[in-house]
């Protein structure tokens, strides 16, 4: 959606009428992805870095519930990016070596991304799916929906064990992250049964009062958001844990 808003701007094209798959987002995409993958890692790195905390608690999520015998937590991500950069990234800002994502032995789209075939992981992506729909800024938010509806049914079929999902927790700092999850419960491939949750953070520009209203009232069993009062919860792993229903 960004991609297709920027080439809008760049082409000074004013009509709601255009048909912006013309545009062939997907070779933009690999462009992109070329180009990164041009980068080493401090290049990709450059001008980001995980925010105080964030990799203690990663650490500690994976080494209690990501990579044991019961496998309790399947972790994943859910964002805007083109699959391959975000794999980068990850890669790039020592994320991915904390081994907190659920790893896949096999591609999780049409796409392979040549070049970080050892770092694919669980996730739904900008490049997974894109609405279109431009003008309709409320798709910032629907289109996430879907990619967490993508990432939840790839969760869900890469089960072997006869395990089900229980529970949906969806971690954010933005508006959008917030009502992205919220979207998400009435989604129409939504598991039945399946718990929502949205633990919002305020380690961006959105403090907790603003995110704390757009998550509305609670449903017990279907929408259970919940905002860390101390807006980042950076520091002490168990804030964060706690929240997510872990501890």
């Amino acid at each position: 959606m960004i991609l297709l808003r920027l080439a809008r701007k760049l082409l000074k094209d004013n009509d709601a009428s255009i048909d912006y798959n013309s545009l062939n987002v997907d070779e933009m995409m690999d462009t992109m992805y070329d180009f990164v993958s041009n980068c080493n890692n401090e290049e990709v790195s450059t001008g980001i870095a995980p925010l105080p905390g964030v990799l203690d608690t990663l650490q500690t999520l994976a080494s209690r519930y990501t990579n044991t015998n019961n496998n309790e937590v399947a972790c994943g991500l859910v964002t805007g990016n083109v699959e391959g950069i975000a794999r980068r990234k990850m890669q790039a800002l020592d994320i991915h070596a904390t081994n907190v994502f659920t790893p896949l032995s096999q591609p999780q789209g049409v796409r392979i991304w040549e070049g970080v075939e050892d770092i694919r992981f669980l996730g739904g992506f900008g490049s997974d799916y894109c609405s279109g729909d431009v003008d309709n800024l409320d798709r910032n938010y629907l289109d996430r929906g879907e990619q967490i509806a993508i990432c939840v049914q790839r969760c869900i079929d890469m089960s072997s064990n006869g395990s089900t999902l229980d529970k949906v927790i969806h971690v954010g700092d933005a508006p959008a992250d917030i009502l992205a999850a919220k979207s998400y419960v009435n989604h129409p491939n939504k598991p039945s049964g399946l718990c929502v949750s949205v633990v919002g953070v305020a380690t961006g520009s959105y403090n907790v009062d603003e995110l704390s209203k757009l998550c509305g009232e609670a449903i017990p069993g279907k929408w259970e958001p919940i905002i860390l009062e101390q807006g980042q919860g950076v520091g002490d792993e168990d804030v964060f844990l706690k929240a997510c229903g872990l501890v």
